[in-house]
C-alpha cells in the first residue's frame, strides 16, 4: 500500500505475464469487489424477507422478556408467575361480568315497549317461567317490581330509568328491603346487559320480591318537604 498524489492504493495480487505487480486504486477495488458479490449466485441461500422479518421480531421479544425477567424479582421465574396471576385475574373478572354487551345509551332502560300495568308484566313472567325463559321471566318480573311502585306512588314514573337507580329510590322508603331490590337489579342486569344465564332459583328470588314489597308498607320521609334548609 503507498500514497501517490494524496490518493491511497492497496495492492492486489494482479500481476500480466512479465510478473510484474499492478497497483488499483482502493475505491474502485472495492465497488469491483461489491460487484462481484452481488451476484445471485452468492444469495441462494439467504433468508427471505419474511424470515429476516420474523427473526428480528422474535429477537425482538427475547430481548423484551430478558429485560423484563432482569427486573423482576425471581427473574425468569418470578415473571411467569406474575403472568399466571394476572390470567387468572382477567378469567375472573371475565366470569363475573360476563361477556361485554352493548348498553343502550337512549330510549327506557327498564321498559322496552308500550306502557303496561304491573299485574300485565307479572302475567308474562309467568308465561316465560312456565316456559323454562328464565332470563325474560326475570327481566319481566324486575319490570313488574318497579311498575308496581310506580302505581303506588313510591317511585315517579320517569322514562330511561335503570334497575340499579329504581333499586336505589325504592330503598328509601322500604329500608327493610334495600339489599332485595340491590340484588335483583343486578340480576336484570346480568341477563339484559352482561351475557349471563339466569334460573329457576334466580327468578324466585325476585318473584318472592314481589310479593313481599306488595305487603310491605313504605317507610315515610317524617321532614316535611321544603322544611330543611
Amino acid at each position: 500500500m503507498r500514497t501517490t498524489g494524496g490518493t491511497t492504493t492497496a495492492r492486489l495480487p494482479v500481476r500480466y505475464a512479465d510478473d510484474v505487480p499492478v497497483d488499483i486504486p482502493r475505491v474502485p477495488a472495492r465497488e469491483a469487489a461489491e460487484r462481484e458479490l452481488s451476484k445471485p449466485m452468492y444469495h441462494e441461500n439467504d433468508p427471505s424477507l419474511l424470515e429476516r422479518g420474523l427473526d428480528r421480531f422474535w429477537e425482538w421479544v427475547g430481548d423484551l422478556f430478558d429485560t423484563a425477567s432482569g427486573a423482576t424479582p425471581g427473574g425468569l421465574l418470578g415473571l411467569l408467575v406474575i403472568l399466571v396471576v394476572v390470567l387468572a385475574l382477567v378469567g375472573a373478572i371475565w366470569w363475573r361480568l360476563g361477556t361485554p354487551q352493548r348498553t343502550p345509551t337512549t330510549g327506557d332502560s327498564l321498559f322496552e315497549d308500550g306502557p303496561r300495568t304491573a299485574d300485565q308484566h307479572r302475567a308474562a313472567a309467568t308465561r316465560h317461567a312456565s316456559a323454562g325463559r328464565w332470563n325474560q321471566a326475570v327481566q319481566e318480573r324486575m319490570r313488574a317490581i318497579v311498575r308496581s311502585l310506580e302505581e303506588r306512588t313510591l317511585l315517579d314514573p320517569r322514562p330511561g330509568r335503570t334497575a340499579d337507580e329504581a333499586a336505589a329510590e325504592a330503598g328509601r322508603s322500604l329500608p327493610s328491603h334495600t339489599d332485595e331490590l340491590r340484588a335483583a337489579a343486578r340480576s336484570f342486569d346480568d341477563v339484559t346487559y352482561g351475557g349471563r344465564t339466569a334460573d329457576a332459583s334466580a327468578y324466585r328470588r325476585i318473584e318472592e320480591l314481589d310479593v313481599s314489597l306488595e305487603r310491605t308498607r313504605p317507610t315515610l320521609d317524617p321532614t316535611p318537604a321544603g322544611a330543611a334548609e
